[in-house]
């Protein structure tokens, strides 16, 4: 039996893996109160700890492909094949209307389920260059809204819609920094994303004392996997794994260090932080350069390739940038040029147009 027009339209998010998917995946979710909502997610992977007991929380065992064809490859599609027909059944069972998701390999047997039942499917691709699941699945998707303008011409052949990358509510309202840092000294936060970055620590360690001599503190979020955690101590150097109000802290900066993952770069639009942009060499088609490469161009950013980078050269141009506030000024303008701050709600707006289709359709 259909359900009353008037009930609440039910969407399922897939979204997991890393912050960058499940974050913005979050952020449309607190857009939209008026629509029951349930998560697809994988075992054992960060949405579990990120949703708490927000949502409801489904779960598919799912891989990526491998580079080449090989027996694992068989081990993938047998598992792909497993969770859509799970996804397809959690979807008649829950009599849900649509799907969104964030991409990654997660969004694979949702879209396939989601097309097999005629339901609308909308994908958020926030890299400059579209993931696999994306380039490959685009075709069955109802609208894909992008985060940087150069994914909406790689993907121009379907319906594409640049609406940058949301971040939560409370990420543009954050509560005080509640670290014991001076107002009147230059600050400058070191970020690898959700994951850390071991080698940008290993470059920040070796160039800061330099730094701390010119006056300035840094706080430095090192991720949960660095083996060197504690070997620089010194009275203007914080260290942590991770922290929570990095909004505030990033409004607070003077500078950061960051690798450019596209969560980490639409933060720093949002808080307009200027940033030295250290691309993780090794993500998929190196789209993280490709993320940094617009701010860049446009002078938010300075952009170095992680193999061509010395902590002489690090720390050179740390101190130039400290030295010379006009240009971080001008730095900061340009950041804030690049920000859509209401990106969650635009993004959560086009959902909910789409579930209402479902019923005109």
């Amino acid at each position: 039996m259909e359900r009353p027009h008037s009930a609440s339209k039910r969407l399922l998010i897939a979204a997991s893996g890393t912050g960058g998917h499940v974050f913005p995946a979050l952020a449309t979710a607190e857009c939209l109160s008026d629509v029951e909502i349930e998560w697809l997610g994988v075992p054992d992977r960060l949405e579990r700890q990120l949703l708490g007991d927000r949502y409801p929380l489904h779960f598919v065992r799912v891989e990526g492909f491998q580079s080449r064809p090989g027996l694992a490859t068989l081990r993938v599609l047998y598992r792909l094949v497993r969770a859509t027909l799970t996804c397809r059944r959690l979807l008649q069972q829950g009599r849900f209307d649509g799907v969104f998701t964030t991409g990654g390999y997660i969004a694979a047997p949702a879209i396939l389920a989601a097309r097999s039942l005629q339901l609308p499917v909308i994908l958020h691709e926030s890299n400059a260059i579209p993931g696999k699941v994306t380039k490959w699945f685009a075709r069955w998707c109802d609208l894909i809204a992008v985060g940087f303008p150069e994914a909406e011409r790689r993907l121009a052949k379907y319906p594409t819609l640049h609406l940058g990358t949301p971040v939560r509510a409370s990420f543009l309202q954050p509560p005080p920094l509640d670290l014991d840092i001076p107002e009147d000294v230059p600050l400058i936060v070191v970020m690898g994303g959700s994951q850390g970055a071991v080698a940008v620590n290993q470059l920040v360690r070796q160039s800061a004392p330099a730094w701390f001599d010119l006056g300035a503190w840094v706080v430095h979020l090192t991720g949960e996997n660095d083996p060197d955690v504690g070997s620089l101590q010194h009275p203007h150097y914080l260290s942590m794994p991770f922290y929570k109000n990095v909004a505030a802290l990033l409004q607070r900066a003077d500078l950061a260090i960051s690798r450019a993952g596209s969560g980490s770069l639409t933060e720093l639009a949002i808080t307009q932080t200027p940033a030295i942009l250290i691309p993780f060499p090794y993500a998929a088609e190196d789209h993280q350069f490709h993320n940094a490469v617009g701010f860049r161009e446009a002078g938010a950013a300075r952009l170095f390739r992680q193999e061509h980078l010395s902590p002489e050269q690090l720390q050179t141009e740390v101190a130039t940038l400290l030295k010379n506030p006009a240009q971080l000024e001008q730095m900061t303008a340009a950041m804030g040029q690049l920000a859509i701050p209401d990106s969650a709600k635009r993004l959560a707006d086009v959902v909910r147009q789409h579930l209402d289709s479902k019923n005109r359709g």
